[in-house]
């Protein structure tokens, strides 16, 4: 069985009108042969397609689609689309309903949210010829997520999570995780991070890919299982922060008979579209992720993460000054139960402000 699995998509602003019009030939010019030759083509959907204009309070954008969205990833060959990401509630419960709507109408299968906590566990199957494949789809604890007694995206949870990848490879041939989260922008993984995959892979996980970071991380084969710390975008055309990294993604295949798992570089244009990185481009992008692997292997990715969370630490110190120090800081009291709650700031908290018992007794 090949299994195409593709990281986030969402329409912007610059590519809306193609998204409408259902336009798959602009929108992803020669990439569209990434979807060629696999028998499931699954997909990330980072949006709420809705015309529902109330989002969310929430630190950072609410992010919808045009509802012709759902149709045009049928017309490009996506056969299932995968919904546990911080941006699918953007909407609410409104937008959320309309994003299934959206794709029961499209006949898209999805998987990834549920009616509570417990409804949103539900695993992805995909089965050929005998051969069953359980995909599950988490994310971090960044707005969207299911609670008990509300909908939502599935969570990670450090308990439940290591249990259902447990409890499907007992059940199915493969099992593949997709985790959205750590840390946005950073090409490596925090210490919590790669403990979290690789305590997956060791519950029995074939291949885990981590999504949300907006660019192309690193990867390593952790006993047999394939691990990709940052999978880049798919298709997110405009460049909403205005670094390099944003603009490349790797559209990833799984070969569940050879256990191989392959990549293609894919870029976004000016044209609102994508296209696979060819030439002198393509060669240096891998030449560069060959570098990370290779750091991730021999440890000094450390530093690098490190080195990430020093150059980020004026946005989180100058945020909890505006908390406490201003007159109406309360109004920002969300940003602190935010920054807790959601584990790739947690981990930069961690990294940034170590407690004393790590230099004791020196």
């Amino acid at each position: 069985m090949k299994i195409l699995l593709l990281g986030d998509m969402s329409p912007t602003s610059n590519n809306f009108e193609l998204f409408d019009k259902m336009d798959t030939e602009k929108l992803f010019g020669d990439a569209i042969s990434v979807f060629d030759g696999n028998d499931f083509n699954v997909l990330n959907l980072e949006v709420a397609i809705t015309e529902h204009d109330k989002g969310i309070e929430k630190f950072g954008p609410c992010l919808k689609s045009p509802l012709n969205t759902a149709q045009t990833l049928k017309k490009v060959g996506v056969t299932h689309c995968l919904l546990s990401n911080n941006h699918v509630f953007d909407f609410g419960k409104k937008g959320l309903l309309d994003t299934l709507d959206a794709l029961d109408r499209a006949g898209i299968p999805y998987s990834g949210v549920g009616e509570n906590y417990e409804d949103s566990r539900k695993n992805l199957i995909l089965e050929k010829n005998g051969e069953k494949v359980c995909i599950i789809a988490v994310c971090e604890h960044e707005y969207s997520y299911a609670l008990p007694d509300r909908m939502g995206a599935r969570p990670y949870d450090v308990f439940d999570t290591p249990a259902d990848v447990r409890d499907a490879k007992a059940k199915y041939d493969k099992v593949i995780v997709i985790y959205h989260g750590g840390k946005e922008h950073c090409r490596y993984p925090s210490p919590r991070l790669l403990k979290v995959c690789r305590h997956l892979a060791d519950s029995g996980a074939n291949v885990v890919l981590c999504q949300h970071s907006h660019c192309v991380g690193c990867y390593e084969n952790y006993n047999g299982c394939h691990i990709l710390y940052g999978q880049g975008n798919f298709h997110f055309a405009k460049n909403l922060v205005n670094l390099p990294s944003w603009t490349n993604g790797l559209a990833v295949t799984y070969d569940t008979e050879t256990k191989e798992l392959s990549h293609t570089f894919c870029k976004m244009n000016d044209f609102g579209g994508i296209e696979l990185v060819k030439g002198d481009e393509k060669e240096q992008l891998e030449k560069e992720f060959a570098e990370r692997n290779e750091l991730l292997k021999n440890g000094d990715w450390k530093a690098k993460w490190h080195e990430f969370c020093e150059e980020v630490a004026p946005n989180y110190i100058n945020n909890f000054k505006e908390v406490f120090s201003t007159e109406d800081g309360w109004k920002n009291y969300n940003y602190v139960g935010h920054a807790l709650d959601c584990e790739a700031h947690h981990d930069v908290f961690v990294e940034l402000f170590p407690t004393a018992n790590s230099t004791n007794e020196k």
